[in-house]
């Protein structure tokens, strides 16, 4: 017969909770071992008392790159953003005059860079357009494939090194082809026919694939709008070549496969600091929300098929799997001030954020669409900073979810103001807090830094408690907390 502590028994008599639910376990602990974890979502999350997740919005760094050569234009777009050891590249459509998606005048460009915040246009006389050699242009005379062209440095460890860089692009008609290149600037077809084929309103976007280091396969994340809401669907693939059945991805604001609004690009991506994280920097459309009056519409000359609608951009993440998890649903990035931001198209960020400094990222975004002035902006961010757990004055507390890791000391991203500070306590997975570690014990984090060890009275090692379930309480105020690794 099952015992059961008095309490407990008094409740479940009193029909108050079921018995098996007063009896319910402690949830399987979440293994981070000593991956970092950012607070971008609530999977790290039991409770918060005071406390909210809040959205960082990057900063405007201003124009980067003049799409203003006769390749380019007003129509330039589709860009990523690809950090290699020392060396930022850039590729984007090129395109002057308003067409049908994958006409022959569509070219892919390039730009480099050494900072990410300065970049040149090489002359790499690989393809004559528009009656000269001396472009920089990778790819033409290739259509559909530079509609959408999308590269991506692939980390798999077992990648050919010849091709060290991979591509895709294409239309519903072509379906998506592969391309492959050695060093990035060079690139050839992997085979004639196309390496993934859908039907319907698919594709008419920036399509992008990349390795997935937590996954071990190749995961594409593509346009899909089945419901006749912008849409994205998800393939996995071992090898790049052959493909799984596609699956629409889920979002939780809707709890299901159609979003809340039209994503016109998705811009899916594996964190490059928390690889486990896929953020999700989406272009949101907003069809028919016109701005801007037909005689603003003259002044800035912009096209006149491409000012009718807006769009800005949303921050979404994955951690895997067809789910995305949309934690805010506001803005991402606003459309700035003037009207030159508020025409269709415009405000589409980049593929991929990538490091620009010792505390900053960076990523860029396309602005003035069919637009003469045409160009790429650049954007700042704190290293991890898209969102926070953020206590007020008054102070308030986080407690995780039962966690295992691995490492001996825990290392933090934070700010406090000059009044506020955070304090840690390491409990067992009940709750309860461990000897050494409790608030009594914690010494106060006060600062702004990117990475700083937490520390108790005995110090900061706790390698003692690794591997054991642990939950951890922050007790803080007027703070910030991006994330967290042990190390």
């Amino acid at each position: 017969m099952r015992s059961w502590p008095i309490a407990a028994l008094a409740v479940a008599l009193l029909g108050l909770v079921p018995c098996e639910a007063v009896q319910a376990e402690t949830p399987n602990p979440i293994a981070i071992g000593s991956q970092r974890e950012l607070f971008v979502d609530h999977h790290l999350i039991d409770r918060l008392e005071s406390v909210r997740l809040v959205l960082h919005r990057p900063r405007d760094e201003g124009p980067v790159l003049d799409f203003d050569q006769p390749w380019e234009g007003l129509f330039s777009g589709y860009a990523t953003v690809i950090r290699d050891g020392d060396r930022f590249r850039l590729y984007y459509r090129g395109i002057p005059t308003a067409g049908s998606d994958g006409n022959s005048r569509e070219v892919t460009c390039y730009a480099e860079s050494t900072d990410g915040l300065h970049w040149t246009k090489p002359k790499l006389r690989l393809f004559e357009v528009e009656g000269t050699r001396e472009n920089n242009v990778i790819l033409a005379d290739a259509a559909p494939v530079t509609h959408n062209f999308c590269p991506m440095l692939d980390l798999n460890p077992a990648a050919d090194p010849e091709q060290r860089y991979k591509a895709i692009g294409g239309t519903a008609r072509s379906g998506l082809i592969a391309y492959v290149s050695a060093d990035g600037v060079n690139w050839k077809k992997l085979q004639d026919k196309p390496v993934f084929q859908d039907t319907g309103w698919v594709f008419d976007s920036q399509n992008l694939a990349f390795w997935s280091e937590t996954e071990q396969q190749y995961v594409l994340y593509y346009r899909k709008a089945p419901e006749g809401v912008r849409a994205i669907a998800r393939a996995t693939s071992p090898d790049f070549i052959h493909w799984s059945e596609p699956v629409m991805m889920t979002y939780s604001d809707t709890d299901s496969s159609k979003p809340s609004q039209h994503l016109y690009t998705n811009q899916t991506q594996p964190y490059f600091r928390a690889p486990q994280i896929y953020v999700s920097t989406a272009a949101r459309f907003m069809p028919g929300r016109q701005v801007i009056s037909e005689e603003q519409a003259e002044e800035i000359d912009v096209h006149p098929r491409y000012f009718k609608d807006t769009s800005d951009a949303v921050f979404m993440t994955s951690r895997g799997g067809t789910r995305y998890d949309r934690t805010f649903m506001g803005a991402f990035i606003r459309p700035g001030i003037g009207v030159r931001n508020w025409v269709s198209r415009t405000n589409y960020p980049a593929l991929n954020l990538v490091q620009t400094g010792p505390a900053e990222m960076s990523l860029y975004v396309n602005q003035d669409y069919g637009q003469p002035t045409a160009h790429l902006h650049r954007y700042s961010l704190r290293l991890d900073g898209f969102a926070s757990a953020q206590a007020p004055y008054e102070g308030g507390e986080l407690i995780t979810k039962p966690l295992t890791f691995s490492g001996d000391r825990l290392l933090l991203n934070f700010a406090t103001s000059a009044a506020g500070g955070i304090r840690v306590e390491i409990q067992d997975a009940s709750g309860k807090p461990l000897p050494g570690y409790s608030l009594d014990d914690a010494v106060e984090l006060i600062g702004n830094e990117i990475e700083r060890e937490v520390r108790w009275n005995g110090g900061a090692e706790v390698g003692k408690i690794a591997d054991q379930p642990v939950r951890l309480r922050f007790v803080f105020n007027d703070a910030d907390i991006y994330a967290l690794r042990f190390e």
